[in-house]
């Protein structure tokens, strides 16, 4: 290839390049007043690139997740018996896996969300199942969350006198 032929078919890429960029479907209505489905798609896809990867967990970098110490350290405390699978300090998830109470012969698995950095019963979601996939009924749930509670109540007194 000769350079003038090399200048032009690299001026061509260029000018066509230039082209493609200024165009975009902001410019081309359909006859009917709309938008083609095409071009709603890439209107879509223009909008999501704005977003950015926080938004996919719900919060910015400098975000910080708050967890209550005593929720979290009684929670262990009192599901002690049971295997931990999954910790997740930053998000405040405790997943257990089965085992059996001291005084049981049922199997039980518990998911303990504690979300909120305040010490009240509204920081704290627990939910149990048996073995077989079924959930514990509400007051068993609630005397497991009444002892969590219970013993970070304890736990923060203990802080205090020390």
């Amino acid at each position: 290839m000769t350079p003038h032929k090399i200048f032009r078919t690299t001026l061509l890429g260029v000018l066509c390049f230039g082209l493609v960029a200024c165009g975009g479907p902001e410019g081309r209505v359909a006859p009917s007043g709309q938008a083609p489905q095409e071009f709603n798609n890439d209107i879509d896809t223009a909008q999501s690139d704005r977003s950015s990867f926080w938004d996919l967990f719900g919060g910015a970098p400098d975000q910080k997740v708050q967890v209550n110490r005593y929720l979290w350290n009684a929670s262990l405390d009192v599901l002690e018996f049971l295997p931990v699978q999954s910790v997740d300090p930053f998000t405040g998830v405790i997943v257990t896996g089965y085992g059996t109470p001291p005084g049981s012969g049922r199997a039980y698995r518990a998911t303990v969300h504690i979300k909120d950095p305040a010490l009240d019963a509204r920081s704290l979601n627990v939910s149990l199942q048996t073995k077989g996939g079924r959930a514990v009924s509400a007051s068993t749930t609630r005397a497991v969350e009444d002892a969590i509670l219970s013993r970070a109540r304890q736990l923060r007194i203990a802080d205090k006198n020390l």
